[in-house]
């Protein structure tokens, strides 16, 4: 948060994201990691929050010291991952399906070299039996936020 400067939210979203001609874009402050989330509200409620920021305010409840939680809704996979107090993910994946949704999870798992096997994944969207039983295949817990 040391670093941001509000003013340039949209410069830096239009750095990673393509963004629509007269995007509206907006930030919330992410205390617990010391990070700034920047989004873009789009034509919807411009006082919601995206679902990645509920996300991120539940990852300090995941009971491991990798936590990591995942919501899949509306064919998108919102995604945290921290270690202890470190926010190393923060990202929005476009998951038409949960299997889909699953592949994001293991590649953003592999990439930060964390191994599902000690790891509960917390869920704060609701998952069927399927689901759940798929997840149980690769991690030590499943928790329902």
């Amino acid at each position: 948060m040391h670093f941001f400067n509000p003013t340039s939210a949209g410069e830096i979203l239009a750095e990673v994201v393509c963004l629509k001609e007269g995007a509206c874009v907006k930030w919330t402050e992410v205390p617990q990691y010391d990070a700034v989330l920047v989004y873009d509200a789009g034509s919807e409620d411009v006082t919601a929050l995206p679902e990645l920021y509920y996300v991120l305010r539940d990852l300090p409840s995941c009971p491991d010291y990798n936590k990591i939680v995942a919501s899949h809704r509306d064919g998108y996979l919102f995604l945290g991952i921290a270690q202890g107090g470190s926010l190393l993910l923060a990202n929005v994946f476009e998951a038409p399906d949960f299997t889909t949704a699953e592949y994001y999870i293991f590649l953003a798992l592999k990439q930060l070299q964390l191994n599902p096997e000690v790891s509960t994944i917390c869920m704060r969207s609701l998952v069927g039996p399927e689901e759940e039983m798929s997840l149980y295949r690769y991690f030590k817990a499943v928790d329902q936020l």
